[in-house]
């Protein structure tokens, strides 16, 4: 039996959007920055510290042993909504960053002078300057994947690259600027015929439609707590257990190691061996309520309720005139990025805000995009499965006093 969509009912679950910013009702439209949280979500980490603060995998006492189950059921809950292979193919990180932080750390030792990098051009910073940096110690060499004139990957030129044999190609799913959904099986698929590991930043991804990493077939698999409705501060590396256990550590001390002497330590095993130090638990925590939210809510009608919602926005901002819409193609989830004639993007977000319209302005960690666009930023506003038709009229009315005032 199909599962009933009750939007009112969703939404009354996300206590921060009934407030007013400056006598205005909020209007939240930067999802793609941070989701707002259910109550569930909050309870969990309430919760966590109110009856179950101790720390994980080191105690004998109950509550230590409360949290360790908790926190290793939420890896279970991850391993099945992604589909990995096994359980200790999830590490638990502090975001998207670090995650690809501790790839491109861990991967540095088996790279050498002139090997080849590609990287999306419309990619988020954080897969981006962790492979500068491991080119810098390493002598590797970055190679840019060309976009298309409506910002989508260019498949002729990116295969053209792929005959380079490159050691590694970092991709994105869903463009953090943009909301552009790139053919990812396609493109791995592609990579690993040439031989490249390949990475998979998700983290616009995870919150807008079902992720099978078996099915994509990347060597890792990196998202976000806290754009899928869960909490700040922690994240997830997914790798495929043989890669994953090649890396070399970036952090090492307490709970990842199996002995130490002053004659030398022996690391334990995988996910121990990649997540030294005291975890953050109560994130991780949320995350699994995060995760038991979403499944409980029927996929198919909350994407079908994004995509009417993101469909509806576009068509009128368009309306609206004087908008440049960017990267605003069929196939999209999320966002749209937007400039209001030769208006500073900034003066745009702030007028807005004086309406209770939240949205993000900037170069939104995606520079070399923008200077592909030749801009020095843009606005982007950002829907979640919250967000109903009020919010993009309210929007849109906002926006248009903006026009009023500016041009």
């Amino acid at each position: 039996m199909t599962k009933a969509f009750e939007h009112d009912a969703i939404r009354a679950q996300f206590p921060t959007l009934f407030q007013q910013i400056d006598g205005q009702p909020l209007c939240y439209l930067d999802t793609a920055a941070t989701s707002q949280k259910p109550q569930s979500v909050i309870n969990a980490v309430n919760q966590y510290y109110q009856l179950s603060n101790a720390n994980v995998h080191r105690a004998a006492h109950q509550l230590s042993a409360r949290a360790t189950r908790d926190y290793e059921t939420v890896r279970s809950q991850v391993q099945g909504f992604i589909n990995s292979n096994r359980v200790d193919e999830i590490i638990f990180t502090h975001g998207t960053t670090e995650s690809i932080n501790m790839v491109a750390h861990g991967l540095t030792a088996q790279f050498d002078k002139d090997d080849i990098i590609l990287v999306d051009t419309a990619a988020h910073h954080a897969n981006i300057v962790p492979w500068q940096q491991l080119a810098k110690q390493t002598g590797a060499i970055i190679k840019p994947i060309p976009l298309n004139n409506d910002l989508t990957i260019d498949v002729d030129a990116y295969e053209q690259l792929l005959s380079l044999a490159p050691k590694l190609v970092a991709l994105t799913h869903v463009t953090n600027a943009l909301g552009t959904v790139n053919p990812i099986i396609e493109l791995t698929q592609k990579a690993k015929q040439a031989g490249a590991i390949t990475l998979v930043d998700g983290a616009q991804a995870i919150a807008h439609f079902a992720i099978d990493v078996q099915q994509i077939g990347c060597d890792f698999y990196v998202f976000s707590g806290h754009k899928m409705y869960g909490p700040t501060g922690v994240g997830i590396l997914y790798g495929r257990y043989q890669i994953l256990n090649a890396l070399t550590p970036m952090l090492t001390g307490g709970e990842m190691i199996k002995t130490v002497s002053f004659n030398g330590t022996e690391f334990g095993s995988l996910p121990n061996k990649l997540e030294a130090g005291t975890p953050a638990i109560s994130a991780v925590i949320g995350l699994g309520a995060a995760i038991s939210f979403m499944s409980d809510l029927p996929s198919d009608l909350v994407e079908q309720h994004e995509q009417t919602l993101l469909h509806y926005l576009q068509q009128q901002l368009a309306q609206l005139g004087d908008i440049s819409l960017y990267g605003a193609g069929p196939n999209n989830v999320g966002v749209v990025a937007f400039n209001l004639a030769g208006e500073h993007h900034q003066d745009v977000g702030i007028l807005l805000d004086q309406q209770g319209i939240a949205v993000r302005c900037g170069h939104h960690c995606a520079m070399p995009l923008m200077q592909h666009l030749n801009l020095k930023g843009c606005c982007r506003a950002s829907i979640g499965l919250y967000n109903n038709k009020q919010d993009i009229d309210l929007f849109i009315d906002a926006l248009r006093k903006v026009k009023e005032l500016l041009l």
